[in-house]
């Protein structure tokens, strides 16, 4: 499937939104390129930071909604350059996702994120990372996200004795998708009708903040 198969399947999707009521919104880009016809996503290995309730995670470029940020949809982009110095200005989304709420110990109602998908056409160049916010940062191909050989299930540092469904993407000790960005792909995987490997994110113990 193709980055224009992804436009076209988007575009019919209807994601479902979180719009009322909500005190903290976060916002995300899934940023896609094409190499030689196959998609690759923008991921991002974060810097651990006692402040960022994402700190040390494999993710997608983004961050809070600021109070001046006209939409969602524009802190995505802002956080996007702030975070990799990737310019989104410009480029249309090929679609948004579904909504999702992070769950933080303590805090039952969470966060709101949202997701937004974009295709930069040329090559985006070298990343230049805010290295406070970003230890390293890397394109890797969409599809095979969904390789079982990649899926694994173990204990992160923030979930105590639970296990959690993740995917290695790199040096298995450290990068390693799970918790709100393995949801999010999991539901873009959805959106455009892809199969995903089952036994995802069930039997979550609300305790933990799994989706930070």
């Amino acid at each position: 499937m193709s980055v224009q198969n992804i436009r076209r399947e988007l575009a019919r999707y209807r994601p479902t939104l979180v719009e009322d009521g909500v005190e903290r919104r976060a916002a995300v880009a899934v940023v896609l390129r094409e190499d030689r016809g196959t998609p690759e996503v923008l991921l991002i290995h974060r810097a651990d930071k006692e402040s960022d309730p994402w700190s040390g995670h494999m993710a997608f470029p983004g961050g809070r909604v600021d109070p001046d940020d006209p939409s969602v949809e524009y802190a995505a982009r802002r956080e996007t350059f702030e975070e990799v110095g990737l310019s989104l200005e410009g480029v249309q989304p090929l679609g948004r996702i579904d909504d999702l709420q992070g769950r933080n110990a303590g805090q039952p109602n969470g966060m709101v994120i949202s997701a937004f998908v974009y295709h930069v056409g040329a090559p985006p160049g070298e990343l230049v990372l805010q290295e406070s916010e970003v230890q390293s940062a890397f394109f890797f191909p969409l599809w095979e996200l969904a390789n079982p050989k990649r899926h694994v299930r173990r204990k992160f540092h923030q979930t105590g004795t639970w296990e959690f469904p993740g995917i290695v993407v790199g040096d298995p000790e450290r990068h390693v998708v799970w918790g709100l960005t393995y949801r999010f792909i999991e539901v873009l995987y959805g959106a455009v009708g892809r199969s995903f490997p089952e036994g995802s994110a069930g039997g979550v113990d609300p305790a933990h903040p799994e989706g930070r």
